[in-house]
């Protein structure tokens, strides 16, 4: 299992299964989630799971008028889920993103320069693999 860890919370995310024993839980793994930058698995409240990418969230008074919005990992269209629905989150896999800092790409970006490598301010699809 990955390890990756947010830098905002030295707590290892990818693979992580928070507690939702309470509200505050609730709103902070998803307020998690949705910097996290990969892919999630809610289940709810009438027993199914769904996996996706959690891509935008409002936060209202409490669970009821608060939801998050979803793009499914299967594609079709994105939904919108109350929190008051969701009974479990799994932060899944890894961070697509983890190691494509803007500190590693100047480094990369250094080193080909020195070795007179062509680099470009865009990088490339094997950057940071």
């Amino acid at each position: 299992m990955s390890r990756l860890m947010n830098a905002a919370d030295p707590q290892p995310i990818a693979g992580w299964v928070p507690q939702l024993a309470d509200p505050s839980e609730l709103f902070d793994a998803l307020e998690k989630a949705f910097d996290y930058r990969g892919d999630v698995t809610l289940t709810l409240a009438d027993g199914r799971t769904v996996a996706g990418y959690l891509f935008d969230r409002r936060t209202g008074q409490g669970l009821e008028d608060s939801s998050i919005r979803l793009m499914p990992a299967e594609g079709g269209e994105n939904l919108t889920i109350v929190y008051a629905d969701i009974k479990r989150l799994e932060f899944d896999g890894r961070d697509p993103a983890a190691g494509k800092s803007w500190e590693n790409w100047l480094k990369r970006y250094a080193k080909a320069k020195l070795a007179g490598e062509s680099a470009d301010l865009y990088g490339d699809e094997t950057a940071g693999s």
